[in-house]
């Protein structure tokens, strides 16, 4: 049974220190019910949201002020993954005929609670050492450089090209033009990774609509999604940490659709630091093993190129308010399927994916992963 994208919407994305939480909330929400054609607020028959640090309660604060009460609210958290676990649990009530008409929203307000990178968790053995997600990523990044997997050149080249796609998103936190140099040169945070490959703190809201019926030519088809959480992850693990995870998730996914990497024409991906985005591309199997970073330096995963990633900028790029992050990846593969995505707008789209990978455990490889695939709806996108 087919679900359907019928409106998203999404905040600006920064550091908002003096716009709460609810007015983020607002902005996202407001726009998706408009760009719903029609959808009416008063039949909404749930809410599923996705935060991760936002304090009880601040999902009916900001729902109350959009006039939409005395329905059930699920909040999911789920670390980066919130976001898209609560469209992945929306898309499954909807299936199974709980509800007709869903909406998924995503906020958090991160420039409150943080001045530099997340706090580790002292209760897992890296918290306790201090080895926040930088180091995490680090760690993958020089094992992939040892294997010569990748090159620094390679890893500054998703950096280059995700500022370099935000310049086309007056959402997104950060624009650039950079060159490779200029971002090895930016100041390092955790060896080899420099500041401009790097998510930043952010703060933002996004909001879609999900429903059992399509009410219009413009909706988009949510064709699968799926999520697990990781297994045990120790020396006996081949991969490097998140892979996979990732790997396994968007096989689920692409089982579910009855696709495969092949067919898909665009992604948004979890790329919290510059190494992400090329781990999971390969985990993904969008590209084969030890040319992801080959096919960022060339262009291929660029706008213009034959498998563009992140077009919206990216968490590195657009931002990355965590429960948040997801949602807003769902709206901008939904963008770009209608073919309302502006000067980022990949030619053709029709198939899109979205995946984000959540969090870290000790002695597990990765909290959550979500893997979602859309589709145009027909007359759009390549014939």
């Amino acid at each position: 049974m087919s679900q359907w994208i019928r409106g998203v919407g999404t905040s600006h994305f920064g550091k908002q220190r003096d716009v709460s939480v609810a007015e983020l909330a607002w902005q996202a929400i407001g726009e998706a019910l408009v760009d719903g054609e029609g959808v009416d607020p008063g039949r909404i028959d749930a809410v599923y949201v996705g935060s991760v640090f936002g304090e009880p309660g601040v999902a009916m604060r900001a729902l109350q002020g959009c006039a939409i009460t005395g329905v059930p609210i699920v909040t999911v958290e789920n670390a980066c993954a919130s976001g898209t676990s609560a469209l992945h649990e929306a898309a499954f009530a909807l299936e199974s005929g709980r509800y007709e008409t869903v909406l998924v929203l995503g906020l958090e307000h991160m420039s409150t609670l943080f001045r530099g990178p997340i706090v580790p968790q002292q209760s897992d053995t890296e918290g306790r050492t201090g080895l926040a997600m930088p180091s995490m990523y680090a760690m993958e990044a020089s094992r992939w450089l040892h294997e010569g997997r990748v090159t620094l050149e390679q890893l500054a080249a998703v950096s280059v090209k995700n500022h370099r796609h935000a310049l086309h998103n007056a959402r997104a936190q950060y624009r650039g033009d950079y060159t490779i140099a200029e971002v090895l040169d930016s100041p390092m945070i955790s060896d080899p990774l420099t500041l401009l490959q790097c998510s930043p703190i952010s703060d933002g809201a996004a909001a879609v609509v999900l429903s059992a019926r399509r009410g219009s030519g413009r909706d988009v088809e949510l064709l699968a999604s799926a999520q697990l959480s990781g297994g045990p992850w120790d020396h006996r693990s081949t991969n490097v940490w998140g892979y996979q995870l990732i790997h396994d998730t968007a096989q689920t996914a692409y089982a579910k659709a009855g696709l495969g990497p092949a067919d898909v024409d665009l992604a948004e991906v979890h790329d919290a630091f510059t190494i992400g985005e090329l781990t999971t591309t390969e985990a993904l199997g969008l590209a084969g093993e030890g040319e992801a970073g080959r096919m960022a330096a060339d262009g291929v995963t660029a706008l213009g190129g034959r498998l563009p990633v992140n077009p919206s900028g990216g968490l590195l790029s657009r931002g990355h308010p965590l429960g948040a992050t997801g949602v807003a990846q769902v709206a901008e593969i939904a963008w770009q399927l209608r073919g309302e995505a502006g000067g980022r707008q990949v030619t053709g789209a029709r198939v899109g994916l979205v995946e984000t990978m959540g969090g870290g455990v000790s002695g597990v490889d990765g909290n959550a992963c979500v893997v979602a695939l859309l589709r145009a709806a027909e007359g759009k996108g390549k014939s």
